[in-house]
């Protein structure tokens, strides 16, 4: 029920048109099998998908939902415009992404004004290291949001590995890899267990801080873990530095068992 003083009560009342709600539908971590009914039910009821993907792709989140989306339902792609071509941390990736995001508010926004519900699906969680995250604290104080929590990647991984993670006491880390090389050893070098996430060209990086930290051999390489050409091996036998968007690195803990 919305507060008599919401402004979307007010807007309602000027317009005589219901906003729409937006909703962040989290994927899980690839395979369709692993989706909530929760998240099948938002996509099926929601006049509008929108998704994420690079420009000249389809992108990950809207093949998955494949099966589920009706016929006559309205697609609104958001295509990035930049992705790891330019350093996340450089003047011209910051601006790109800002005026992306608030694009796509705005796109979002009129959807909604007009009242329709919006179903922005997201793979894993869409509030664990999302671009959903972006468009939900620009819409949040002015839409109606619901979030749809998704098996997140990780847990896939953890599934595809076929490995404990945490054992008792067991702390586990999760680090970006965009971290630099010290820190990443350092935080390693003091946590039990440890998910390392967007590796690409990072790779390289991540293996010298594990050694480091003297983790290399516990260390376990999951590239598309859950979906179609999923890949499991040790990274110490992993042969060269090419890791895709969908991998981690899984650092299973060895604490307190039965």
């Amino acid at each position: 029920m919305l507060d008599p003083l919401s402004p979307l009560l007010e807007k309602e009342r000027r317009t005589g048109v219901a906003v729409g709600t937006l909703h962040g539908v989290g994927l899980g971590p690839g395979d369709p099998e692993l989706m909530t009914i929760r998240a099948v039910r938002m996509i099926r009821s929601s006049p509008v998908i929108a998704y994420f993907a690079k420009a000249g792709r389809r992108g990950n989140a809207r093949a998955i939902v494949d099966p589920w989306v009706k016929e006559g339902t309205e697609e609104l792609p958001l295509l990035y415009p930049v992705t790891t071509e330019i350093h996340f941390a450089e003047t011209a990736y910051v601006s790109a992404l800002a005026g992306f995001y608030e694009e796509s508010a705005l796109r979002i926004a009129e959807k909604l004004d007009a009242g329709q519900d919006v179903a922005l699906i997201c793979e894993g969680d869409p509030m664990f290291y999302g671009s959903f995250m972006h468009l939900f604290e620009r819409l949040k104080g002015r839409y109606q949001v619901s979030i749809t929590a998704g098996v997140s990647g990780m847990s896939g991984c953890f599934a595809a590995a076929g490995r404990p993670m945490t054992w008792g006491d067991d702390v586990l880390t999760v680090l970006p890899g965009t971290l630099d090389g010290e820190s990443l050893a350092r935080r390693l070098a003091a946590t039990d267990a440890a998910v390392i996430m967007k590796l690409g060209k990072n790779l390289p990086k991540v293996r010298a801080a594990l050694t480091a930290a003297g983790l290399i051999d516990r260390a376990i390489y999951v590239e598309r873990g859950t979906m179609a050409g999923e890949c499991v091996i040790p990274l110490a036998l992993k042969a060269d530095d090419e890791a895709p968007y969908f991998s981690m690195v899984l650092v299973p803990g060895e604490g307190r068992r039965p």
